[in-house]
């Protein structure tokens, strides 16, 4: 069977679904059956960051993609994820292997101090930006209504987006351009996904309705933008913070998309968010989009857990020499004093799930039992990228049914 090329997914549902090894789409096509119709997968997608540290391209993420639907026998359309885009480069290859749907990734434009200066500071810093954000006058001072949702755009409100997030905007603009010129080349459609959610302070409604509002004006095709929400997003557990609080913001967030777009509201992080996917699909009224990568490199781990004790504690051993280092891009509270290493615990068991666990005895919302999952989680690329990603891989070859 040879599967059609992916295609553009618009509005309707969809999942993302990251493989870092490249073995795991006939797993994520079993789960897809399970949840039944109205939400598309999305089976290729990987970040340059991960293909970075994983040592793959965009072409391997690609065809192991498309090979795991074909030796699942999927037939269904799929979406295809170029995420975290943030050079031209990132566009050509990601472009040549056959993506379809773009993740612009602005952050290193973000002025992440924004929040904390004083006006003194801002004032100054907006001098220099003037000319980057000529929207300024179109939104200070005034009150705009989304739905039910009404902002008040004051000068300081203004000030401290256009600070915070002038540059960002024009960059996502610029790189919209070369991905529209990249795709008109080869004669292909394309949609585009907008992610600002990488900062510690979450995007303020009237941050969302100017970043998106600028480049919807722009003529960029935006079908989904991904911002910070409040609460802790943590890797490799779920979501941290007050449900009803997150359920109220999610609301406003959908009001201005809807008002705006539509464009999907899309979260990131999304790897064992299980107790916000309810929440985000009633808020959007299912115009959503879930990304993740992480669970099911920690799936994969669960079967070294259970079928070569040796393997995954070596594993455990080097994950935790390399945490440190690896958990500088990552939003992780976990810390190696609160896990014990491999070697002070005896039961495999208890190491599955002290390093694996997630939801045991846990409230939703309120954390989780314990962090080696982080641990794991933040260390997938020197894991892979060595002898022992190599025995991981010929383990889950052998293991597969």
């Amino acid at each position: 069977m040879n599967h059609p090329a992916p295609v553009c997914l618009g509005l309707q549902a969809s999942f993302g679904f990251g493989d870092r090894i490249g073995l795991a789409t006939p797993g994520h096509v079993a789960a897809m059956r399970r949840a039944g119709d109205g939400i598309a997968p999305i089976y290729a997608q990987q970040s340059i960051r991960e293909m970075i540290r994983t040592g793959r391209s965009p072409q391997q993420v690609m065809q192991d993609a498309l090979a795991g639907m074909q030796a699942a026998g999927a037939e269904e359309i799929t979406g295809a994820d170029a995420d975290h885009l943030k050079t031209a480069d990132d566009v050509t290859r990601t472009v040549e292997a056959g993506f379809c749907f773009f993740t612009i990734d602005p952050s290193d434009y973000v002025d992440q101090g924004a929040d904390d200066y004083s006006e003194s500071q801002l004032r100054e810093k907006f001098s220099a930006l003037r000319q980057q954000a000529l929207w300024f006058d179109d939104y200070c001072g005034t009150t705009r209504t989304f739905g039910n949702v009404s902002i008040e755009f004051s000068e300081a409100v203004c000030l401290r987006a256009t600070v915070k997030y002038g540059a960002a905007i024009q960059q996502a603009i610029a790189l919209s351009g070369v991905i529209r010129e990249a795709n008109r080349a080869v004669g292909r459609d394309y949609e585009i996904e907008l992610s600002v959610d990488e900062t510690p302070q979450p995007t303020t409604l009237a941050e969302h309705a100017i970043i998106a509002g600028e480049c919807l004006a722009s003529g960029m095709p935006l079908v989904s933008l991904a911002p910070r929400f409040i609460g802790e997003l943590e890797k490799g557990v779920d979501y941290k913070g007050d449900l009803q609080i997150l359920e109220a913001s999610l609301d406003a967030h959908a009001a201005i998309a809807s008002e705006l777009g539509p464009y999907k509201l899309s979260l990131h992080s999304g790897s064992d968010k299980l107790s916000m996917y309810g929440a985000l699909a009633r808020a959007t009224a299912g115009q959503f989009h879930v990304k993740t990568a992480g669970t099911s490199y920690l799936e994969a781990l669960r079967v070294a857990a259970r079928c070569d004790e040796d393997l995954f504690r070596r594993i455990v051993t080097f994950a935790r020499s390399r945490y440190e280092t690896d958990r500088a891009t990552y939003h992780v509270s976990a810390t190696l004093d609160a896990t014990p290493p491999a070697e002070e615990i005896q039961h495999a068991r208890e190491l599955e799930k002290i390093y694996l666990e997630l939801w045991d005895d846990v409230p939703q919302g309120k954390g989780f039992t314990e962090p080696g999952r982080q641990i794991l989680h933040c260390t997938f690329g020197s894991v892979l990228s060595g002898t022992l990603g190599e025995e991981l891989v010929q383990l889950l070859s052998s293991e597969q049914a």
